[in-house]
Formats: C-alpha cells, structure tokens, sequence
C-alpha cells in the first residue's frame, strides 16, 4: 500500500425531507448570500425548489437563482454564474440537481474568487480556493456531491476536462433518496454505469497489497450490481435508491482509492466521446470500459479474474486465468446491457470514422493517458477500435 493523505471534510445529511434543512445548513457553513444553480424544469415541477427557496428565507438567507445547467455542463452557463456572483458579492454556491449541476457550481465557486479565466483550472493551473459548495443531490451517478472533481465542457472546442482539488468538496451535501424515484430508467442505468466506473478506475491498479480498497470497491460494485435492478424495475423503491445513493458517494469521494494507484484512462477516452457526441456520461462508459479492459488484460491477467471471481462469481480456472479474466469482461457486458446500455459505437450513436478526431481531441501527444498502462495515441487509437 502506498502512502496517502485523505481529507474529506462534507458533512452528509441523508433521508426523507431533509431539504428542509438547507437553510440552518447554508448558515452553519458561513453562508450569507447565496447563488442557487440548478438544471431544467425537474426541481421546479416537483415542488423541489420552492422548498429550498423557503428553507433559505425561514433563516434570512439572501439568494439569487441561475438554472440551465444541462448534461456535460457547459462553459457559457458557468461565465454567467461567475458574473452573477461578482456582481452580487455572493459568498455561497448551493447546487440543487445532479452531478452536472454540482460540477457547474464548483467551476462558478473556483471563477468567483479569480480575477483570469475559470478555464485556466481545466488546463492545469494549480487551485487554491474556491467559494464553499453546498449540494442537494437529485441523481445518483457522478459521485460529485463526495468528491474533489468538477468537469466542464468548454463550447469553444467542445473541448470536456477535469479540474480537482480538496477545496472542491461539498461543504455538506443532503442526500434524499426520495428526490431521486422521479429519474427515468435511462439515466437511473447511466448513474449505475458511472458509480461502477469510478470503482474500477481504482479497482485495475499496479499497486499491490491493497486488500482493504480491493474489498471495499468489489462490495460497492456488489451493492450497485444487486440494488440497480431493483430500482430499474420498481423505481419508487426507496430503501434500494438509498443504497444506491450512498454507493455513489463512498465510490468516488477517494474511500476505496487511498494509496493505491488509479487509471482514469477510460474516463479521459469517454469524455472526448460525450465532448464530441454529447451523449450521457454512464453510456459513453459502458461503451468505453470493456473495451479498454480488453487492451491492458494482460498487463495483470490475476486481477481481472480476481475481479471475475469476486465481483462476478465466475469459477477461477488456474489452468487458464485470462479464460476466467474474460468471462467476468463478458459479464459486466452483460449487466450494463442488461440495464439498457449501449456497449458498442453504433449503439451510442458514435462514428468509427471520428476516431482519429477522437484521438486528436484527447490532445496527447507525445504524452500517454493512464496509469495501469500507460497509454499512447496509438493505443487509445486501438481501444476506440475495439468499442467498434
């Protein structure tokens, strides 16, 4: 095991109707003028953000509104907010939504405190503050409301990148699972996708004697792989989305990820999917992720059929490992396409010939992408082809 820091200071207020809370919340964490970010219709149809705005004025809480945010939010959406926010002197972010409405609100919370261009922070500049976030999760998928990440679309390019730092995570974060029966089974299927993604970017690692993450992350993907059948088929099942919810925290607030090593090549190939094609995040994964377990099998042939046995209850042939390695790739197939997930390019609705604008996009060059095997642009070249 390697050695690690892990700081992960959200306070978690999880159950029924805990949105009532947001307002002694907001002022608990020092806020006092506050920008609330949010998507489409869904939270004002249900009632969602009425509740919240009642919440923040019962504490005397001063707000203004910005909604829109849509699926691989956008940049043009966060520049507005920055403005609103400087102009407003707002001291608090408060996202009511899913992880692109999180993500949207940490990229305003990085801006409003920065005199340059919030985009400086996706190409690499080094963060060091940030306006506090709180968060209202309204979709179980990127894991935002645990996490130190935010990604964002730049419409200048279309170009989709990452920015993380510890001053990105939620102040607090209230986690109802009641919020969440309303999502359709496909984006109820693409949440699943993702939380299994982050598990395993931390799963497929070079470091060894790891035991304890290794059992954490195969129970995460058991309890995903149990708890999203249930809601696909009942979707008011409230004690099964409440797995399911706090699944998708503890699989991407770095629980299961401390001193091992990560890969996070899969997501990088994903977004120049979803960057190009605007597909939802959890498709694009489920098309990417066996294709890239496929290419670097052999790098440790034991740990996918350790992944195969433990995960997927595949019986280990010691003769032929790389057999048992393979049935449990086949079988995760089987579960996401089981959900209704595309597992292939033209199921995505993805071009092969876009490949090399793919592979441009990505922007390597003589670099490489990834950690369990360090890819280069001929190799992603080949994943991509393999998804075909």
């Amino acid at each position: 095991m390697n050695n690690f820091n892990f700081y992960s200071p959200t306070f978690f207020v999880f159950g029924k109707e805990r949105e009532n809370e947001t307002g002694k919340l907001v002022k608990r964490f020092g806020g006092t003028k506050v920008l609330i970010h949010y998507g489409s219709g869904s939270v004002v149809k249900s009632g969602l953000l009425d509740r919240v705005k009642k919440s923040l004025s019962d504490a005397g809480i001063w707000f203004a509104e910005l909604g829109g945010v849509v699926p691989n939010p956008r940049s043009g959406l966060v520049y507005k907010g920055i403005e609103i926010s400087k102009n407003e002197n707002i001291d608090f972010i408060l996202a009511v939504g899913g992880g692109s409405v999180i993500d949207s609100a940490k990229a305003i919370a990085l801006g409003t405190l920065y005199d340059g261009d919030f985009w400086d922070f996706y190409c690499g500049k080094r963060i060091e503050k940030a306006l506090p976030v709180g968060t209202i999760l309204t979709l179980t998928a990127a894991g935002s409301e645990g996490s130190m990440g935010t990604v964002i679309t730049h419409e200048n390019g279309m170009l989709k990148r990452a920015a993380n730092h510890d001053v990105l995570r939620p102040a607090f974060s209230i986690l109802n699972p009641e919020l969440t029966c309303p999502l359709p089974p496909y984006q109820t299927a693409c949440g699943a996708v993702d939380m299994m993604a982050h598990v395993m970017e931390r799963y497929f690692t070079n470091t060894q004697n790891v035991e304890i993450t290794d059992r954490l992350c195969e129970g995460i993907l058991l309890s995903i792989i149990n708890e999203a059948p249930k809601v696909m088929s009942n979707p008011d099942d409230y004690d099964a989305r409440a797995n399911l919810m706090w699944a998708g925290m503890v699989a991407h607030n770095d629980t299961c990820g401390v001193g091992r090593e990560s890969d996070w090549a899969s997501h990088q190939m994903e977004h120049e999917l979803s960057g190009l094609y605007d597909v939802a995040h959890g498709a694009g994964l489920a098309v990417m992720f066996p294709a890239w377990m496929k290419y670097v099998l052999q790098q440790d042939v034991m740990r996918f059929a350790q992944f195969a046995v433990r995960v997927w209850g595949c019986e280990m042939d010691f003769q032929n490992p790389e057999k048992t390695a393979l049935q449990g790739i086949e079988r995760y197939e089987q579960f996401v396409s089981s959900l209704g997930m595309p597992i292939r390019f033209a199921q995505l609705g993805a071009k092969a010939e876009d490949i090399p604008t793919l592979v441009k996009t990505a922007g390597l060059g003589e670099n490489t992408m990834g950690s369990f095997v360090k890819l280069t642009e001929e190799d992603i070249r080949k994943i991509y082809e393999l998804a075909v």
